[in-house]
Formats: structure tokens, sequence, C-alpha cells
């Protein structure tokens, strides 16, 4: 009898080492270094259990063990509390350290940024190629789009991404509309979004816009033309013209045609940036009534037709000799 007692007290002292020793190894296994070299972005999908997470990370590089890593979060009471999206694992990161990074939440960070004067087709197209993003992007209309930098989580979806774009376009039109120039030729804010994308396309120079924006300001409360060339070349192909605009463009009648046309026309032809909107909001108080490229890259500006026209005969000039 003592020593069936004994076999079996030291039978449960083997268990009882085998198990310490077990333990000792996987907590240690779950707190060391893990065998990434770099920082990597690992995305974890939606709907993913917590064996296919451990499958994941150990197919990424990020973990040596996968059942370590599944243990070890069972045993923190962690195993409902990994998120998907995709996270940046720091080298070496050990399996409980990536543990904690997916239960944080705290998902890689992405930018997309749009440029000021890109038409609703280009910034649809630029969110077509955006990796990380979901689904199609639409159809949004003309100018409803606010240019910036937008930042997204791996999975967002394009269609919510324009959503925004919208929404920071009305919040930023609404807010510069309050703030106006009360003796405005432009009645709505939408008429004023119209000017501002034909700003935007005029001059890509921050200090010209509010110069422009004076000019065209100037021109409608006369009741003149405003004669810009963007507006022709988009009313002939809004996708973009590959050549040149001819003096035949000049006289094409379209809706946009600005030569042809009194006033604005009926859409913007772009979507402008807040510069761009500010400047019409509030142009700077000028008499020039003509501008026109100068070579350098800005404008030469004009108070009458006869000194325009000798700042026209000086870029033919310029431009002729290139």
């Amino acid at each position: 009898m003592g020593r069936a007692l004994l076999r079996a007290f030291l039978g449960l002292l083997f268990l009882a080492i085998a198990g310490a020793v077990c333990c000792a190894w996987l907590y240690a296994q779950f707190t060391s270094p893990g065998p990434l070299p770099v920082s990597t972005a690992i995305v974890i999908p939606s709907g993913t259990g917590l064996e296919g997470i451990a499958a994941s990370l150990k197919r990424a590089g990020a973990i040596r063990r996968d059942f370590v890593f599944v243990i070890g979060a069972r045993a923190l009471r962690q195993a409902r509390s990994l998120k998907a999206g995709e996270y940046l694992i720091p080298a070496e990161s050990s399996p409980r350290q990536v543990m904690e990074i997916l239960a944080s939440g705290k998902t890689v960070v992405r930018r997309l940024t749009i440029p000021e004067g890109l038409t609703a087709a280009e910034v649809m197209a630029r969110l077509e190629l955006a990796e990380g993003l979901t689904g199609t992007a639409g159809n949004p209309d003309e100018g409803s789009l606010l240019p910036e930098t937008y930042h997204f989580s791996y999975g967002d979806s394009r269609e919510e991404l324009v959503k925004r774009m919208q929404a920071s376009m009305e919040t930023t039109v609404a807010r510069l509309w309050d703030m106006r120039s009360p003796d405005l030729p432009v009645k709505t804010p939408e008429e004023a979004v119209i000017l501002a994308s034909i700003v935007e396309r005029e001059t890509g120079i921050p200090q010209e816009r509010g110069l422009v924006a004076g000019v065209f300001v100037n021109r409608l409360k006369r009741g003149m033309r405003l004669q810009s060339d963007p507006t022709v070349a988009y009313g002939i192909a809004p996708g973009g013209l590959e050549q040149p605009l001819t003096r035949a463009d000049l006289k094409q009648p379209t809706p946009y045609n600005t030569y042809v046309i009194k006033g604005l026309p009926p859409t913007p032809i772009a979507n402008p940036g807040i510069d761009a909107i500010r400047a019409v909001m509030n142009p700077v108080q000028t008499d020039y009534l003509y501008f026109v490229a100068d070579g350098s890259g800005g404008h030469a500006f004009a108070r009458t037709l006869n000194e325009h026209n000798r700042n026209v005969r000086k870029w033919r000039k310029i431009r002729d000799s290139n």
C-alpha cells in the first residue's frame, strides 16, 4: 500500500513538474522576441477567428508557433478582443506584443491626397487605384468633392470616403459662404463653387487666386463674358484635352464656353480647393479686368483692353520663341 501511494505521489509530482516545465516553456515562447526581421504591415481579414488569426500571423512570419499564440491569448482572456484590420507589427515583436497590438484596434492609418483642380472623374480614378479600399466609388457631381488629404484604414469603402469628401465640401462652402463679401455677383453657394473651380483651373499660384477671382467678379458685375480657356476645354472634353485650344475651339458653342455664353457655366469644371473657394468668397478688391500668362508661370494683369493686348503680344512672343 505504501509503495502504491509513493508511486502515485511520484506520478503526480512528475506531472506537476512536467506541467510547470511546459508552462514555463509556453510563457517563454509567448514573451520572447518574434521572428520578424523588420516592421511589417499585416492584414487580419474581417470575421477571422483566433485560430485563423494565429495562422495568418504565422504565414506572415510574425510568430513561430500558432498554437503558442492561441494558448497565450486564451490564457489572458484576449481571444475575443482581437480585431480585424491592418496592423504594423514592429520587428522582433513577441507573440504577446502582437496580441496586444491586435487587441488595441490601432490599425495602420493610410492617406490619400486629392490635389486641387481635379475633375470628379480624375478623383474617382485615384480612388479606384488606392490600395486598401473596397467597393466602387460611384459618380459624384462635379465640384462636390473637397481636395485635401484623407485618412482611412484597410477595408474602408470607397463609397464612404466619397461621402466624407462631399461632407467636407459642404461644410467648407457653408462656413465660407457665411463670411463672404456682401457685394458678390454670385447669388448662391453653388455659383460660388462654380466660379471657384474656374479660378482653380486658371492659376496654381496661391498669391494669384484672389486677383484672378477679383477679375472674374469685376467682369460678372459689368456683364462681361468671363472668357476663361479652362471652361472652353471642359466643354469640349471634360476628361481633358490632349492638345492646346485653337481659335476655332474658342468659338465652338457649348454650355461651358464662356467666350460664347454670358455668366457662369452650368456646373463646376473641377473640384476647387479651400483657397480658391475662399478667394471667390472674398476676392481681392481690384480694378483689373483682364489677365494673360506672362511666361514665368504667373499672369500679367491689365485694367484696359489696350494694356491687355500688349500683354498678349508679349506672351505670344515668349510662347513662339520656345
